[in-house]
């Protein structure tokens, strides 16, 4: 299939400096796009600044339009620094008329999902609920990730070298995706440590389950993009796709963005599967003409990954000085949304195929 990509030069100083920064650019753009309609989602609590949190969304194009592509980002907190900056280039381009959408077709773009987390430079939200391990039935049992109870003495030892001592024999004993699913797949018990789905709805949840009623999505077509750093190829946007093998929705991935598609449940993907992804919450609303998926864009390694974060959730589990936390927060930023410019070009460069080839899709309907 073919698409076409605008021809406007990379321009990296679209990436924010601090969620208050991206905030006040993303909403700036919107005076230059006519008939943007604006809502925003206050958020508890504040930021480093004391600045207020909000979760924004905007739609552009028609009312009732059939078919809506949505760009989801700050879903984990501090992966919203590479959210936002796709988004403000994208919105930079329409308003510019350097791209336009196809007829019948709104977008969607919601910023910040997990604003306390993207201002506090983390990946969860202020009681340490990961948003994507959120989407759960709390009237139910909640999941159990046995491997998480077996390594949780492991993740918070101070030492690191028997920390990784310890997850290598695990992993040596279970394999490497029993490794990775015992500390990422989702843990519903433990608030103080890493992929903690929480015990009720989270700020972003709610937000999502509004935009479902106030847009009446669930009667549209909709291609939802999601926006991810911090796993796999560094600077490759891998599309992830969570539904299942031999779907409608996977079939329409396909379709789409072609054989680039992986899935975690057929272990095509640098991502396990995992409990409680916002995901899930969209599949059950979307038509066979509808599909979710994951845009996540590699950094350094999922080792690095792992250590960062436990470093992370151990600083704030306890009492540390501030200087510690920030110098952290820095190395947070560094595995999230790398500084080189290279690396910055490869997202803004990929998430911009990658949503012309959604949008094409589409025309090729017409």
């Amino acid at each position: 299939m073919s698409y076409r990509l605008p021809f406007v030069p990379l321009n990296t100083e679209v990436f924010p400096e601090s969620y208050a920064a991206a905030r006040a650019r993303w909403l700036a753009l919107l005076s230059g796009l006519p008939d943007a309609g604006h809502r925003a989602f206050p958020c508890a609590g504040a930021g480093p600044e004391g600045e207020p949190l909000f979760t924004d969304s905007v739609w552009i194009g028609p009312p009732q339009a059939d078919r809506v592509i949505v760009l989801l980002g700050g879903t984990h907190g501090i992966e919203g620094y590479a959210g936002s900056a796709i988004q403000i280039d994208h919105l930079q381009m329409l308003a510019a008329g350097d791209i336009a959408l196809p007829a019948r077709t709104a977008l969607l773009a919601v910023h910040a999902l997990t604003p306390w987390g993207y201002a506090w430079r983390r990946r969860c939200d202020a009681d340490g609920i990961d948003l994507n391990r959120n989407f759960v039935d709390f009237s139910e049992p909640l999941p159990v990730n046995d491997g998480y109870r077996e390594l949780r003495e492991a993740l918070f030892l101070d030492d690191p070298e028997q920390r990784r001592k310890w997850l290598a024999d695990f992993e040596r004993r279970h394999g490497r995706i029993a490794l990775e699913k015992a500390v990422s797949a989702g843990q519903y018990h433990d608030p103080k440590g890493p992929f903690y789905g929480g015990g009720r709805l989270s700020h972003g949840r709610q937000v999502i389950e509004r935009l479902f009623d106030i847009h009446a999505l669930p009667e549209r077509d909709l291609s939802v993009i999601d926006l991810h750093t911090g796993l796999g190829a560094y600077g490759y946007g891998e599309i992830i796709c969570d539904h299942e093998p031999g779907s409608a929705g996977t079939a329409e991935a396909v379709r789409l963005y072609g054989d680039s598609v992986t899935l975690p449940l057929l272990g095509t993907s640098s991502s396990v599967p995992k409990s409680g992804l916002l995901d899930y919450a969209w599949h059950k609303i979307m038509n066979a003409q509808s599909c979710y998926v994951t845009l996540e864009f590699g950094s350094y390694s999922t080792d690095r990954l792992f250590e960062v974060l436990l470093r992370d959730h151990q600083l704030w589990g306890e009492p540390a000085p501030i200087d510690v936390r920030g110098r952290h927060s820095a190395a947070m930023l560094r595995h999230f949304c790398p500084a080189d410019r290279a690396w910055r070009e490869m997202v803004l460069f990929r998430a911009r195929q990658v949503i012309a080839q959604a949008l094409a899709g589409w025309q090729a309907d017409e």
